[in-house]
This record gives structure tokens, C-alpha cells and sequence, in this order.
């Protein structure tokens, strides 16, 4: 496991319109090497050494410098390495370079993604999103799959050569097989939006919980739903989207959405493949950013995580951004560590709300905030209620929040509710059927 250190690079400032620039936070070399060793240990790789590469200027050949080519070449063949991971994007010129040079098999940062991708996916949507990010990342190498035959056109001009034949054969099936699978995507684009469709119509607040990977998405998901979906201390353990209907205090129904972990530098065309996934997140009435607390860079994870929500169209830096901070894993702070993440929330921004989703510390105060930023445009109802009308009553404590219910002498029932806007109508027409009297509405 090889991890470029570049000595001089730096990220550039993410700039939104209308908006101050900002520098992202960089992941310390010793982060990188670390996650990288996890990818690869996510599909069961037997890492035999890892190391950081000092980079001065990138190499166009070899990405590395002739000397450095030729010291980690005698490294790995006194460890018998069979394949090298370098964490970086690697052209497919320095990767066929690489490989001659150290006679050993080569991956990038992007292809080592798309293998534990590979691994991960589950439902036929997922593995169609996987299989189309593939086949974008092998066309770009093609011409590292046939060095071995003669690419040079043939002396009459007009026919090429066996090898440049082979590689336009190849794209040509690559190119048939993408378009058939972009067709089959759209099918599922069409269902999602269906599925959305009749969510509207009930309709039910769709939150959408997105985060590193391995910062305990699904462990969250888990204990708010009840569900048994796969959490694993592991990266990318999810891919394939769960959603599950969850019931608050204040009778409100959501949908909650649990999605692919996000990653720094995670590759474009993982992103493209995998849009029809992270619709749910883009159509989402709210977005539970949820971070690692614990984690070193975890500033820095949070950046990563806001720009793929930018690169889906999400305005993270807008005030009225739907999106709620979960500093999770508290429980793995230290207690000055936690007065100090507490202080922190009470000051930031976006006031997080601090849980962990092991023990189930704070996920109270997460429900009650989810309600109270999905209730921003509740009303309140006040109402006479009929002796006769016990139906309208068991509705409002099934679909609404009965804040007062106040028993009268006459047999009547004087109650005081709030209810969700898309609900009001709803309420108002079942209190019209049961003969009840509006005394109130905000």
C-alpha cells in the first residue's frame, strides 16, 4: 500500500456562488495511509506493508521518481508482493509503466473503490450502478490491455493493426454494454420516482442519512427503525439504499433513508453511477449529515461529505440548507473530550445534536429535533369535540400531536392539537364529518 505524500500540493478553496471562499481542511498523510489500508483490508487484502511516499513534482511516466521506481521495486520482490495500491489517481500510462517496472499488478485509489463496490452491492440496482462505474473507469484502459499486439496502422493506411482492431472491438462492446445499462438505470429512475410519487400523496417526510463512510449511519438507522440492516466497522459496509417508516412523539410518520458512505476524492464516475441512489437525498425534506465525532478528521470528513452533497446540487452553505449535524460515537470520547465537543455544539453553527448510536445516548433529542425542524410550518388547532365523535379523537392521536385533551361536563371533549401542513386538510375534513367545532387555527 502505497500513499503519495505531495509536498507541495494542496487542495484548492471551494468557492459557492455568493458565498465567502473557504480552504478545505487536508487529511493528514498518517489519515490517508490509514483509510487506505482500511479500503483494502474491506476486501479482505492481505497488506503486507504500507508506507508514505514523498512526492516532489508527479512523474507523467511513473507518477514516482526513477529512484524511488527502482527502491520499491526491490521491496516488493523481497515481500513477493502480487499487488501494488497506490492511493491516488494513476494514469493509465503510469499504471502500465508501474507495472513493467515492478512486474506486479497495479491499482489506484478509484479502481480499489470500484472493487470493494463490487463486493458490497446487493440489489440488482446496486450492482448495475457498480458494473456501470467499471466499465467508464476500464475504457479509459484499453490501451493497457493490448501493448502485447502491434497498434500501429497497417502499411495501406486504411486498416489498423491487430492490436488497435482488438481495442476498438473492446470499447465498442463497452460502449453497447454501458448504454443497456444506463436504459435499465432509467427504469429504475422512473420506479424511485413512482415510489416518491405515492409518498406524496400520503405523504410522508422523507429524512435522508448521509455521512462518511463508517461514521455509524446504519448503527443509526438501526436504532431508530428497529431494523436489522448490515452495520459493520467497516468501510463502505452499505450501499444499497434501506428505507423504513419511523413514527415520532408528535404522531408525524417519516421515511428514513439510509445511503452509500460518502469518501474524500470519491471518484466521479462512482458518483454519476450511483445518482439514481442519491436522488433520495437530493428529493430528502431533510438530511441528517451524520459525523464521527470521535474521529481526528472528522473536520475534514465533513467537508468531504458537504462537497458530494454540493456535487449533487445541495446548497450546504445556504442558511436555510436542510440539513441537520449528528456528532455521533460520543461514547468514545473521553470525558474532557465530551465537555468539549459539548461546547463546541452549543456554539456551532448548525447546533448538532450529540448521540451515539451504540447505547442510544441522545437519540431522543435527535427525534425530538428532526420533529421540530419537519414542524416549522405546523398549525395548531383548537377544537370542540362531540360527545359521539371517539373516531375523530383516536385519528388525531394516531396522525397529529395532542398538546391538550380537556374532558367537558356536558360529555364534549375540548382539545388542543398540532398537526402537520400537508395533514391540516385531512384534519379538518374528518372534524367536519364528526360534527366538531374549529374554536382555533394558527
Amino acid at each position: 500500500m502505497l500513499v503519495p505524500d505531495f509536498k507541495r500540493a494542496t487542495r484548492p478553496p471551494r468557492v459557492e456562488a455568493g458565498a465567502p471562499s473557504r480552504t478545505a481542511p487536508l487529511h493528514s498523510p498518517h489519515d490517508r495511509l490509514q483509510e487506505a489500508i482500511g479500503l483494502s483490508e474491506a476486501i479482505d487484502l492481505d497488506v503486507r506493508d504500507s508506507m508514505l511516499v514523498p512526492v516532489a513534482t508527479p512523474r507523467p511516466a511513473t507518477l514516482f521518481g526513477t529512484g524511488k521506481v527502482e527502491s520499491l521495486k526491490a521491496m516488493i520482490a523481497a515481500h513477493e508482493i502480487a499487488l501494488v495500491i497506490i492511493d491516488h489517481p494513476v494514469s493509465p500510462i503510469q499504471q502500465r509503466n508501474l507495472e513493467r517496472a515492478w512486474n506486479t499488478k497495479v491499482l489506484d485509489r478509484t479502481g480499489l473503490i470500484l472493487e470493494i463496490f463490487g463486493r458490497r452491492a446487493r440489489t440488482r440496482e446496486g450492482r448495475l450502478q457498480v458494473e456501470l462505474a467499471h466499465l467508464s473507469y476500464q475504457k479509459s484502459r484499453l490501451v493497457r490491455t493490448w501493448t502485447h499486439l502491434e497498434r500501429q496502422r497497417g502499411g495501406y493506411g486504411f486498416l489498423g493493426g491487430p492490436g488497435e482492431a482488438q481495442i476498438e472491438l473492446d470499447r465498442r462492446m463497452i460502449d453497447e454494454r454501458i448504454m443497456a445499462i444506463r436504459k435499465e438505470l432509467e427504469v429504475v429512475v422512473r420506479t424511485r420516482e413512482l415510489h416518491r410519487q405515492g409518498r406524496r400523496r400520503v405523504p410522508y417526510p422523507v429524512v435522508a442519512i448521509v455521512g462518511y463512510t463508517n461514521a455509524g449511519k446504519s448503527t443509526l438507522f438501526n436504532r431508530i427503525t428497529g431494523a436489522d440492516v448490515f452495520a459493520k466497522h467497516q468501510l463502505f459496509a452499505t450501499l444499497d439504499p434501506t428505507m423504513r417508516e419511523v413514527r415520532l412523539k408528535s404522531g408525524r410518520r417519516i421515511i428514513l433513508s439510509d445511503t452509500v458512505g460518502f469518501i474524500s476524492d470519491l471518484p466521479t464516475m462512482l458518483v454519476a453511477a450511483f445518482r439514481a441512489t442519491l436522488e433520495e437525498v437530493i428529493e430528502a425534506d431533510l438530511i441528517l449529515h451524520v459525523r464521527d465525532i470521535s474521529h481526528e478528521e472528522t473536520d475534514s470528513q465533513a467537508h468531504d461529505v458537504e462537497q458530494v452533497l454540493a456535487d449533487l446540487g445541495i446548497d450546504t452553505l445556504a442558511a436555510d440548507a436542510p440539513i441537520l449535524e449528528v456528532w455521533n460515537k460520543v461514547d468514545l470520547l473521553s470525558a474532557i473530550t465530551r465537555e468539549e465537543a459539548i461546547s463546541a455544539a452549543r456554539f456551532a453553527e448548525r447546533r448538532p445534536v450529540l448521540v451515539s448510536a451504540v447505547s442510544g445516548e441522545g437519540i431522543d433529542r435527535l427525534l425530538d429535533e428532526i420533529d421540530k425542524r419537519l414542524g416549522r410550518s405546523d398549525s395548531v388547532v383548537e377544537m370542540l369535540i362531540p360527545a359521539h365523535g371517539g373516531r375523530l379523537v383516536n385519528w388525531l392521536y394516531e396522525e397529529a400531536d395532542v398538546i391538550e385533551r380537556e374532558p367537558l361536563d356536558s360529555g364534549e371533549t375540548r382539545a388542543r392539537v398540532r398537526v402537520a401542513a400537508e395533514k391540516k386538510e385531512r384534519l379538518l375534513a374528518q372534524a367536519r364529518q364528526a360534527g366538531a367545532i374549529i374554536e382555533a387555527s394558527t
